[in-house]
């Protein structure tokens, strides 16, 4: 697999979108079947109780993960900005500013998340019954975030340089490590959920140790020995790096809750809604890939200030994800009750039930939720970071959660994917209007050449 590193400065947007898009895709896939593997074994091998204790662990790892995601998203912004300027002395600045923070606030949120995983999962409500299982899945996936974290960021900082490829190489070794151990140390050596968290992070850490020397040795990536970053290159970060993370705690604690909600209808609707999360991270894949990609492609024109060309980014990203999700979404229906079987052994029919019924009603809601992606990448390509922080917090909380729960007291379950495929529809109108009429194109992240502007 060569490296190619695209400029998108110049040439034909829709080609070098599709291309430089198709193997950041591959690799959120494969990134994203850690726990589809988990979710696979775990509910074939112990059955719904244990896939409860993973649907519960899960988004509370994400959550406290997610803060260190969203800095990290910064990174595209900014190396990409610096890419299009041909600012090189910059690049290692900023990596080096990265690797220092992001490097400290893995450790910090590890120690943190391990002794208090109990404490979040009753806040959450997690049931007595699974929650000893959570609690272990949970602290084992604490001790091994630095690994998830360190090869996810090598991987960003790749593609921000216009390499969309290399990054799967360290995707799928740990693929196939985790595909293999899964069975092994859940069944083989008896060790349950124990054992499919320790494959996870067994298989994270040697993809982040090959990431790690790839791109010192093979990739020339302009990494130095981490050092005190100077001030403006530690504020550039976290003016853009602090919004960011905000961001993805604003999408995963909002996600919390609502497993939360789901938890007050008991444990055959919280398996179903486990495996159809499961299976809704895999289909809005094409819409969190498209929102990266053209992160990447408008932060290299801005920073040229070819501003054309961004607005033809929108455009073209905007048509290609409602072409793919409404594509998805006919799949979706058509297969939601098959696809929900694949996760569950014991074949209870309440929880197929719901799991598929919650597939077939959000499934058209999904090109709303893509545009949304797509719009909200461009705007953060620019450093408007703060802004669409707030798009954020009005979509999850000002609308996800709350109509989840208003439909749901009117027509219980069944009323939580409705409430949230409205909440999709009213997301998107609010980011097209933000595209359109909001200041992001005047938001400066480089004070060394402008005075940064807050819109």
């Amino acid at each position: 697999m060569s490296q190619q590193k695209f400029d998108f400065t110049e040439g034909s947007i829709q080609k070098k979108m599709v291309l430089f898009a198709g193997p950041v895709l591959i690799g959120n896939v494969l990134q994203s079947s850690y726990q589809l593997i988990d979710s696979l074994w775990i509910g074939n091998l112990m059955g719904s109780y244990a896939l409860g204790a993973l649907t519960n662990a899960a988004p509370i790892f994400f959550a406290i993960l997610s803060f260190m995601i969203g800095i990290n998203s910064s990174t595209l912004t900014i190396l990409s900005q610096q890419k299009g300027r041909n600012d090189e002395e910059g690049l290692k600045k900023s990596l080096n500013a990265f690797v220092v923070i992001l490097g400290f606030l893995s450790i910090l949120f590890g120690i943190i998340g391990f002794f208090s995983s109990q404490l979040l999962l009753q806040l959450l409500g997690t049931p007595e019954e699974i929650l000893p299982l959570a609690k272990t899945y949970l602290q084992i996936h604490f001790i091994g975030i630095i690994f998830l974290f360190g090869y996810n960021f090598i991987g960003t900082i790749l593609r921000a340089l216009g390499d969309s490829k290399t990054p799967i190489r360290f995707i799928i070794l740990a693929v196939i490590l985790n595909t293999i151990l899964d069975p092994l140390f859940i069944h083989v050596f008896g060790l349950g959920m124990e054992g499919a968290a320790y494959a996870t992070v067994i298989s994270q850490a040697t993809a982040f140790l090959y990431g790690l020397w790839f791109s010192i040795y093979k990739a020339n990536v302009p990494f130095t020995m981490p050092k005190l970053p100077e001030k403006r290159d530690m504020t550039t970060v976290l003016k853009l790096g602090i919004p960011g993370g905000f961001q993805m705690i604003a999408i995963s604690s909002g996600l919390v809750v609502v497993v939360g909600l789901v938890n007050s209808f008991g444990n055959d609707v919280i398996a179903g809604f486990g495996v159809a999360q499961r299976i809704e991270n895999i289909i809005l894949l094409p819409a969190f890939t498209l929102g990266s990609v053209v992160t990447s492609m408008a932060g290299q024109n801005i920073g040229a200030e070819l501003w054309d060309r961004v607005s033809e980014i929108a455009k073209k990203g905007s048509f290609l994800i409602v072409a793919l999700t409404l594509l998805i979404s006919i799949l979706v229906f058509f297969g939601a009750e098959f696809l929900v079987r694949l996760f569950l052994r014991d074949g209870n029919e309440e929880t197929i039930t719901f799991g598929a019924y919650y597939l077939k009603t959000i499934a058209f809601f999904y090109p709303f939720i893509g545009i949304n992606f797509v719009l909200n990448g461009v705007a953060r390509s620019s450093g408007a970071m703060f802004q669409v922080l707030v798009l954020n917090i009005i979509s999850f909380w000002v609308l996800r959660y709350p109509l989840a729960l208003l439909f749901s007291t009117f027509w219980g379950e069944k009323g939580i994917s409705i409430g949230i495929g409205v909440s999709f529809v009213i997301s998107c109108v609010l980011a097209v209007l933000y595209y359109f009429f909001g200041k992001w194109r005047e938001v400066e992240i480089f004070e060394d050449d402008k005075k940064a502007v807050v819109s």
